[in-house]
């Protein structure tokens, strides 16, 4: 899928995209940038639920790791390993 930034820097996230992520009027979206790439999640009532619950432990640095090595994974299985860097 495509979409095109605006002279103010806003974009359109396709229907398809919105309705199968469940992202509606007011969802919030994380942005991280990763190789060059920029990856966008939206933020949902799951994912505040999760981080309530570490904040109150003190576990949230082991948090933000296992986020990370999980999303690692997840890029890995899209990226074949015969190619080059970009």
């Amino acid at each position: 899928m495509e979409a095109t930034v605006t002279s103010k820097g806003q974009m359109v996230i396709p229907a398809k995209l919105r309705r199968s992520l469940g992202i509606k009027k007011g969802t919030r979206l994380y942005l991280e940038e990763r190789n060059g790439e920029i990856i966008i999640r939206p933020l949902g009532r799951e994912y505040f639920q999760e981080m309530s619950g570490i904040l109150k432990g003190g576990g949230l640095l082991k948090a933000l790791e296992e986020t990370r090595r999980e999303d690692r994974k997840i890029e890995e299985k899209k990226i074949p390993h015969d190619q080059g860097s970009r």
